[in-house]
């Protein structure tokens, strides 16, 4: 998490606080454009891949869901019992 700016300026007319405000509107419009181009980023469909990366990636998919399988049951197994599974 980003660290907060704690800005202590104190505004003495309505302009001033106008102004702040455009400011912050403005800082606004970046971050979100910012943010914007960032999600779409992550959700760019990757274009011709080859076989191998297919491969590779169906692999890797099923070494991680067989991961959580094993690391679910052996939490079912040793705690099962706050989930009303009686403990052997």
């Amino acid at each position: 998490m980003l660290p907060v700016k704690k800005i202590t300026t104190e505004y003495r007319t309505l302009e001033e606080i106008r102004l702040r405000k455009e400011e912050l509107e403005d800082e606004l419009q970046r971050d979100n454009e910012k943010c914007a181009s960032l999600w779409n980023q992550i959700f760019l469909k990757r274009e011709n891949n080859s076989k191998s990366d297919y491969i590779a990636s169906i692999v890797s998919n099923s070494v991680t869901a067989f991961d959580i399988f094993m690391l679910v049951r052996k939490l079912m197994k040793s705690y099962g019992f706050l989930f009303g599974k009686k403990k052997k």
